[in-house]
């Protein structure tokens, strides 16, 4: 009987709708066309995509809505695979001021909003879970982001790695993320993007596309 090839990797994507100074977020175009792009585009071998959700940008309360999406690890897949697989949790934001693509290497134990989310919440100097230790401790991701930085700069993309998810929404996901991905053994992955006046549309997406192909063959 001959061997399996490896099994390929589903991949859940999220993006956030509009937040404070950001009234297009271009996370939210992203995500919403992701499968329709790939319909025309090609899906990277190696990769199921799974669910492709916009999530409200705020911290604690939208929770529920991210644990559930978690939990339930699929939502109308874009294949009719299945697989039993490696996971990975695929996060985009926004960063209004950025002008290159920034993969997150890490996320800190702290929220603290400079102003309040979408929701109304902002937290000061809480440790997002007090059981970790405190606001000093990080999370990290186990994607090899050097490899994956590497791979996108030599497709042509401006790519940069941070260590600084900030402690606004998007580290608040990040950190829950982690955390969850390392008790299931999946992995997660957090992306920031400029807006689309700093790197068009068009572009974006096929960074998208090609950071997909980078995860099928790094992770």
């Amino acid at each position: 009987m001959g061997s399996e090839g490896p099994l390929p990797i589903t991949v859940h994507v999220t993006g956030f709708k509009k937040f404070y100074g950001v009234a297009n977020n271009p996370t939210e175009v992203i995500v919403s066309n992701l499968k329709e792009f790939l319909k025309r585009r090609g899906m990277p071998g190696g990769i199921i995509l799974g669910s492709c959700t916009v999530l409200e940008a705020a911290g604690h309360g939208v929770l529920p809505t991210l644990y559930q999406l978690m939990e339930s690890g699929r939502s109308e897949p874009f294949t009719n695979s299945s697989s039993d697989g490696p996971v990975i949790w695929l996060h985009f934001g926004a960063n209004a001021g950025a002008l290159k693509f920034a993969i997150e290497r890490q996320a800190v134990n702290e929220a603290t909003f400079l102003c309040p989310d979408e929701l109304g919440w902002q937290p000061q100097k809480l440790a997002i879970f007090p059981e970790d230790g405190g606001t000093f401790q990080t999370r990290k991701t186990t994607c090899c982001v050097d490899a994956i930085a590497e791979f996108l700069n030599k497709k042509g993309y401006d790519v940069a790695i941070s260590d600084d998810a900030d402690v606004f929404v998007c580290n608040y996901i990040y950190y829950h993320s982690l955390r969850f991905a390392e008790q299931r053994g999946h992995k997660s992955l957090f992306i920031h993007v400029p807006l689309f006046s700093r790197i068009d549309e068009d572009t974006q997406m096929e960074f998208a596309a090609s950071l997909l192909e980078a995860l099928a063959v790094i992770c």
